[in-house]
C-alpha cells in the first residue's frame, strides 16, 4: 500500500531547479526519505526525467556507509555528474550521518581557537559547493540526535529551502483507512498519522510500534544529541507535556508538574532547555498567548500540542483520552500543517460580578492570521443548548472587531452561519476540506 503525499511531492516540484538545496525535514519516521526517494522521484520519472539523471545516496546503509567521510560523498557525486550538459537530480538521504573530516593541508597554528571549526570538512561545505554547480539539483534529507533538521536550515539560511513533513492528515490517513469518516475519525485521533501505524492491522502491534518510537527512538535521540546524564527529568516533563495537551502552562508549572512525577522539582532553566529540546525534535509545538484587544503576545504562559495524537497517547498508555482536547490538538496539527500561522487567543473584559468589576480572560482557541487578517476558531464537542451555545461563543463574541469567527464542532455537519455571523462546521469536513479558504474567499 503507498500512501499519495501529493502536498509534499508538489512542494517539491514548485522548488526544483530554484537555486537553493531542497531539505526535507519533520519529525522522524513521518516518511521523509519515502517522500524524497520515492513518491517524488517518481513524479519526475513520469515527467520524462530519466533514470540516470538521479544520483541517489542513503547514508543509513551499508552499501554506502562509505560515502558518510564528505570528501568521498563529494567525489562521488561529482565523478557520476561528470557530464555538464545534463541535468542531475542530487538524493541525499539521512545527510546528519555524514561526518567532518580533518583538512590535512592547513596549518593548525595559524588557526585562530575560535575558528578551529574550519580545520574540517563538513557536508554543510559540500552541499554548498553542489549547490553552485547549474547542472545539479540537490536534495537532502535529515533528522536525528546528531544533527536535527532545524540545525540543517538555520546553517543554510537563504540557501536552503525547507520542506516540513508532518505525520498524515486525516484526509491522507482516510485515503487509505478503508474505513467510513467517522469510524477513521475515531482510529485517527487514537492512534495518530504516523505511517506505519495505519499499515499494521493488529492493534497490540501499533501500541507496541507507538510506544517503542517514544522510548527507543525520540528519548535516545534527544539524550545523545544534548549529553544528558539521564532521561529522568526529559521523561517526566514528556509525560507532563502529553498530559497538558491543550492546557495553558509555563516552564515553573511543568517543572512542578514533573516534579510530583519524579519526587524532586527540577529547575526552571532546565525546564526551559528541555522544552527546546522537544520542540527542536518535532514532539511537540507551542502556541503563544495573544491578547486580541490589547493587540500584543503574553509573554511566559503558553500552549503546547502533541505533533501526533498516536504518540500523545502512547506515552501515557492510552489512558487520559478527554475528546475535546484530542479534537484541539488534531485542529492545530491541521492549521499549521496548511501553513498557517497559529496563535491562542485570550479577551480580556471587566464585567459587574456581585456589584464589583471584575477583570476577567476569556479564552479564543485559536487566532489564525492570515496577511493583515485573523479568523478566530473555536473548538466544541457541541452547541446543543442555548446555554451551551453562549458559553463556547461568548468570547468570540466579545473580541470587538470583525474578523470571521467559526466554531469547529464534533461530526459532519457542513458549514453554517447563524444570525449573528459566526459560522459553524463539524470537524471532519473542517479537516477534509480547506474550509479556513473558503471562508477567507
Amino acid at each position: 500500500m503507498i500512501i499519495d503525499r501529493n502536498e509534499y511531492v508538489e512542494q517539491l516540484l514548485t522548488k526544483c531547479w530554484n537555486g537553493k538545496v531542497k531539505i526535507v525535514t519533520g519529525i522522524r519516521r513521518s516518511g521523509k526519505s519515502f517522500l524524497l526517494s520515492t513518491l517524488f522521484k517518481n513524479r519526475l520519472i513520469e515527467k520524462g526525467v530519466q533514470e540516470r539523471d538521479f544520483v541517489e545516496v542513503a547514508l543509513d546503509r551499508k552499501t554506502d556507509i562509505k560515502y558518510r567521510n564528505p570528501n568521498l560523498l563529494y567525489d562521488y557525486i561529482i565523478e557520476s555528474t561528470r557530464d555538464t550538459d545534463r541535468k542531475f537530480y542530487v538524493l541525499i538521504d539521512e545527510i546528519q550521518l555524514s561526518y567532518k573530516v580533518k583538512n590535512e593541508n592547513v596549518d593548525e597554528s595559524l588557526v585562530p581557537e575560535e575558528d578551529r571549526e574550519l580545520l574540517y570538512t563538513t557536508f554543510y561545505d559540500i552541499l554548498n559547493d553542489l549547490m553552485a554547480r547549474p547542472n545539479l539539483d540537490v536534495y537532502v534529507t535529515g533528522s536525528n540526535s546528531k544533527m536535527l533538521s532545524k540545525d540543517i536550515v538555520t546553517n543554510f539560511r537563504d540557501r536552503g529551502s525547507e520542506i516540513k513533513v508532518y505525520p498524515l492528515s486525516f484526509a491522507e490517513y482516510l485515503s487509505v483507512a478503508q474505513m467510513e469518516k467517522a469510524d477513521a475519525l475515531e482510529e485517527y485521533l487514537m492512534y495518530g498519522g504516523m505511517p506505519l501505524t495505519i499499515l499494521e492491522p493488529d492493534e497490540k502491534e501499533k501500541r507496541k510500534y507507538l510506544q517503542g518510537l517514544f522510548s527507543n527512538v525520540y528519548i535516545k535521540d534527544i539524550v545523545e544529541r544534548y549529553n544528558l546524564k539521564d532521561d529522568n527529568i526529559l521523561s517526566a516533563l514528556v509525560d507532563a507535556l502529553s498530559s497538558s495537551v491543550g492546557s495553558l502552562t509555563n516552564p515553573n508549572k511543568l517543572a512542578n508538574t514533573a516534579g510530583t512525577l519524579m519526587g524532586k522539582s527540577p529547575s526552571h532553566n532546565t525546564v526551559k532547555n528541555y522544552l527546546d529540546y522537544v520542540e527542536d525534535a518535532f514532539l511537540f509545538q507551542s502556541a503563544k498567548r495573544w491578547d486580541v484587544k490589547g493587540r500584543k503576545y503574553f509573554d511566559k504562559i503558553q500552549k503546547y500540542y502533541a505533533m501526533d495524537l498516536g504518540l500523545r497517547n502512547a506515552r501515557l498508555n492510552f489512558r487520559q483520552q478527554e475528546r475535546s482536547h484530542l479534537m484541539e490538538n488534531m485542529i492545530y496539527n491541521d492549521l499549521i500543517r496548511r501553513g498557517y500561522s497559529v496563535d491562542v487567543g485570550i479577551v480580556e473584559l471587566t464585567r459587574v460580578i456581585d456589584g464589583k468589576r471584575k477583570l476577567s480572560q476569556y479564552e479564543i482557541d485559536f487566532v489564525v492570521n492570515v496577511g493583515n487578517s485573523k479568523v478566530y476558531i473555536q473548538s466544541a464537542l457541541n452547541v446543543d443548548t442555548p446555554e451551551k451555545k453562549a458559553q463556547e461563543t461568548f468570547s468570540l463574541r466579545n473580541t470587538g472587531d470583525f474578523f470571521r469567527k467559526i466554531v469547529v464542532l464534533d461530526g459532519s455537519r457542513k458549514l453554517w452561519t447563524d444570525e449573528d455571523g459566526v459560522m459553524y462546521v463539524g470537524v471532519i469536513p473542517f479537516l477534509l476540506e480547506d474550509v479556513l479558504a473558503e471562508v477567507i474567499g
